[in-house]
């Protein structure tokens, strides 16, 4: 059998981005954006900021090649779609012109190239019986537009239709912030708005009552509406969109559905469909839906960690499905725990095989830097990080999981932390204005070795990746067949620019011997249209999924928490929903019992 560890253990590019304002650097790894397809018996993703494109044989494995150059590899959300016996390939650029490429061989080309007629943002195409729809948007302020192309240049039929707005007064998920908690105070909105025009080089009196009230409009906190993604079921055309925000937890994929490509289109009942607010890492927005070899759906999206810069992103992947009335889904309740994928039919909402082991257990390392301690390699924060003092090969950090358990799988997550770097010889910045970058294709490695012991004396090894010439940073070690282990030691011996050791997750999966956790006893109150309150009283738990959805037997949202209070935000107005929580430990999941929640 073969498994993966959400994010995704791919190469991820560095890049330096420029301050405009003090031409400083911030430096950080990013993918984000993912078009995944299904070509000539291959796996494709390409996403933003990578100059290449992940090719895999089983979903599992991910090989990084880099791209022909005549792309526009510098241009965010490339889009690729297969038509025919082509793969089709698009990317954003917002104040030109979009050009149009499409090839027979995605790693090699040639690209053959249709010149653009106008400009986009978040491009995508899909086509039907011959016919090409095209569909476009990444704004606060424009909707999600869609057009028919010419199939022999590329060039618009007719005139576009807006298809999508946002309205985050009906559609809690469509809020701004962290668990959409975003300040909506007026002050705070007229003091980015003077940032902003700091930022132009101009001045309040220089710009036109319109050109004032739009640009107030996009420093608000309106929900960016973006990144579409169209599938066809059953004779519905279902347009996926993003919002609200990438650089939150709560960045969402939410659907409309429509008889005809062009629309109208309605809101789905189940939305957002792709919603991952909790665990190690959040974020499931901007991504796209594929068919696998067996039938399968998938859903590819952005993970956020945010930290080094708003889009220092990674990429996830989880099952999907139409139900039986045909409403779109996604199984994000334990989406970054180890997943595993077989080589035919699947079941979307399988509980996980193995459990988290790890959560706020002892933690020791070699050295580590004030604010950095080795706790924070098991407090599930991808936002959190163990760092070493030095960047001498040989440090380590030790987790003692309290006692013996069978350990069937460790995932190991390098952090970067604050990397001073000096910009590599002979790099050009591009981009547009706002968004000046270099994106380092230099080769770079992460090497490592994994011990075990019994007894914290005598110790194995588990993996030795020591010398190895590949950078990944979200590696998986898995032991399908398990391996007797309570201390686990990793030695980290080089990192990407010799920076220090630096770890934001040691994540042990496995199986407990102990007794599975009570049913959890839980009070969900809707506060607001668009909010509710959780507040679980459990036993035994180390965790807790909170599920909800607008049907009974339709759970399909859920929320991982690793406390007992919790408020979502996530709610559409004027909507029912029911809510089940669900308890795991080390040694397994409870779920709880469905109660109806309350009306305001």
């Amino acid at each position: 059998m073969k498994y993966y560890c959400n994010p995704l253990n791919v190469e991820y590019r560095y890049q330096f981005n420029k301050n405009r304002e003090d031409g400083s650097l911030q430096i950080n790894r990013e993918a984000a954006d993912p078009s995944m397809i299904l070509f000539k018996g291959k796996y494709y993703i390409f996403a933003s900021m990578t100059l290449g494109v992940y090719v895999s044989d089983d979903m599992v494995k991910w090989e990084y090649h880099r791209l022909p150059t005549n792309l526009p590899l510098y241009d965010y959300a490339p889009d690729v779609r297969v038509i025919g016996d082509y793969v089709y390939f698009s990317a954003s650029r917002r104040s030109e012109n979009c050009d149009f490429y499409r090839t027979k061989d995605v790693i090699n080309g040639p690209y053959e190239e249709f010149k653009g007629t106008f400009p986009f943002w978040d491009p995508h195409l899909f086509e039907e019986d011959g016919r090409i729809y095209f569909y476009w948007g990444c704004s606060n302020v424009t909707p999600i537009y869609g057009v028919e192309l010419d199939p022999d240049d590329m060039t618009p039929i007719g005139e576009p239709k807006e298809l999508i707005f946002g309205d985050n007064k009906i559609r809690g998920f469509e809020r701004f912030g962290e668990n959409h908690a975003a300040s909506t105070d007026e002050d705070e909105i007229d003091s980015k708005v003077q940032q902003m025009i700091k930022r132009l080089g101009t001045k309040e009196e220089d710009l036109s009552p319109e050109q004032l009230t739009m640009l107030r409009a996009y420093m608000s906190n309106d929900p960016y509406i973006e990144g579409p993604w169209m599938n066809k079921h059953n004779g519905k055309y279902y347009l996926q969109y993003a919002c609200p925000g990438t650089e939150f937890n709560i960045y969402a994929d939410g659907v409309y559905v429509s008889d005809d490509p062009l629309g109208p289109f309605e809101p789905a009942a189940n939305n957002p469909f792709s919603y991952k607010p909790g665990g190690f890492i959040p974020g499931a927005g901007h991504g796209s839906t594929m068919e696998d070899k067996h039938g399968n759906l998938w859903h590819t999206a952005t993970m956020r960690i945010s930290m080094n810069h708003d889009f220092e992103r990674r990429l996830g992947i989880w099952p999907a499905g139409f139900d039986k009335d045909g409403e779109l889904f996604c199984d994000q309740r334990f989406g970054d725990w180890p997943l595993k994928v077989e080589q035919g039919k699947m079941e979307p909402f399988a509980d996980p095989e193995w459990y988290l082991l790890s959560y706020g257990k002892k933690a020791s390392a070699s050295s580590f830097v004030e604010g950095n301690e080795p706790e924070n390699a098991v407090d599930e924060n991808v936002q959190t990080w163990w760092r070493a003092v030095t960047a001498d090969p040989g440090e380590w950090l030790e987790v003692d999981l309290g006692k013996a358990y069978d350990v069937r799988a460790i995932q190991v997550n390098f952090a970067d932390d604050k990397l001073e770097i000096d910009l590599p010889e002979g790099a050009q910045f591009q981009g547009e204005i706002f968004s000046q970058r270099y994106i380092d294709d230099a080769a770079q490695t992460t090497r490592w070795s994994l011990m075990g012991s019994l007894d914290g004396d005598e110790y194995f090894m588990i993996e030795d990746k020591s010398e190895v010439d590949t950078d990944l940073p979200h590696d998986l070690i898995v032991r399908e067949e398990g391996i007797q282990v309570r201390y686990l030691k990793l030695t980290v011996y080089n990192l990407p620019y010799n920076q220090p050791a630096c770890v934001s997750g040691l994540r042990v999966f496995g199986i407990g011997d102990g007794e599975k956790p009570a049913v959890p006893e839980f009070v969900a109150e809707r506060i607001s249209d668009l909010d509710m309150d959780v507040q679980i009283k459990g036993g035994g738990a180390v965790g807790y999924n909170i599920l909800w959805g607008h049907q009974e037997d339709k759970l399909y949202h859920s929320y991982m928490v690793f406390g007992t209070e919790q408020r979502i935000g996530a709610l559409v107005r004027g909507q029912d929903y029911y809510v089940r929580v669900d308890a795991f430990n080390e040694s397994g999941i409870t779920k709880g019992k469905t109660v109806k929640l309350n009306s305001v």
